[in-house]
């Protein structure tokens, strides 16, 4: 569950709109040792930061931003930047948030998001979203890449009816598709509900429209579904390289035996001969 700690209630009644960044920042984010005074929550971590700012980090490499100046958010990048691996950047995801009068919780047909407070609580749901949505497009990435990377193996073998001899490639592309997958069901866990929710069931809603709204679901189907044919055509081609390699070296087995029998008779004669 996770580990809150509340904040002065000005503090949320003094936002009324803001925007958060959810930035992809490398493979994982080490937030051990990371703790301070401030702290909102622990899993995720997530605190205070700037003038009126909020900032949650998660163990996936991402970290999600609110109501910080660009010269804040560098700040917050460079203090974290020694504790993140397999650094990279691309994939961002911005949202406008503010707080609406009537108390509606509701996307707005300008792509802005209304929510009843801006209180931690619900920044912290809503930042579970967009860092799986951030998470969710560097891995849908990898995988069409990786599905350009198969395409040439399965032309060639539709062009010319036999597997491409190149083992080793077959075995990368294997191995690929295991860290996407373990990336997926281990380290984003798309289908795990943020910990805020055991303390504030009322955010069930927001959290559900939200999901909706970024399609996590359906996103992690589709890619967990390519994941699947990525592994198939990979095991397959693989099996068809170890066929031939097996026809190949019984192959070699039937002409050693035919060149020794044939030796074996020339022996013979040529003894006869004699």
């Amino acid at each position: 569950m996770v580990e809150t700690i509340n904040s002065p209630a000005t503090a949320a009644m003094s936002r009324q709109a803001l925007t958060a960044r959810a930035l992809l920042l490398g493979e994982r984010i080490d937030t051990d040792g990371l703790e301070r005074a401030d702290l909102v929550s622990t899993a995720p971590l997530a605190f205070h930061a700037g003038q009126s700012g909020f900032a949650v980090l998660y163990r996936f490499g991402v970290a999600v931003l609110f109501g910080l100046s660009p010269l804040e958010e560098d700040e917050i990048v460079k203090k974290i930047g020694l504790r993140v691996s397999g650094a990279s950047r691309g994939d961002d995801e911005t949202l406008v948030i503010e707080a609406t009068l009537d108390g509606e919780e509701k996307a707005l047909p300008d792509g802005r998001l209304a929510v009843r407070d801006l209180s931690d609580a619900r920044l912290l749901v809503i930042a579970d979203v967009l860092a799986k949505s951030v998470a969710l497009a560097r891995d849908e990435r990898r995988v069409n890449a990786v599905f350009d990377t198969i395409e040439p193996f399965a032309a060639e073998l539709a062009a010319k009816g036999s597997p491409p001899w190149k083992r080793k490639s077959m075995l990368e592309l294997m191995g690929q598709t295991l860290l996407v997958r373990h990336r997926v069901s281990g380290r984003v866990a798309v289908d795990d509900k943020p910990d805020v929710l055991w303390d504030r069931p009322d955010l069930e809603r927001l959290y559900a429209r939200l999901e909706d709204e970024y399609e996590l679901t359906p996103r992690a189907r589709t890619l967990n579904a390519k994941i699947d044919v990525i592994g198939e055509t990979a095991r397959a081609l693989t099996d068809l390289i170890d066929a031939a390699r097996s026809v190949r070296l019984e192959w070699t087995i039937i002409i050693l035996i035919a060149m020794e029998i044939v030796l074996t008779l020339f022996q013979m004669w040529v003894a006869h001969g004699r």
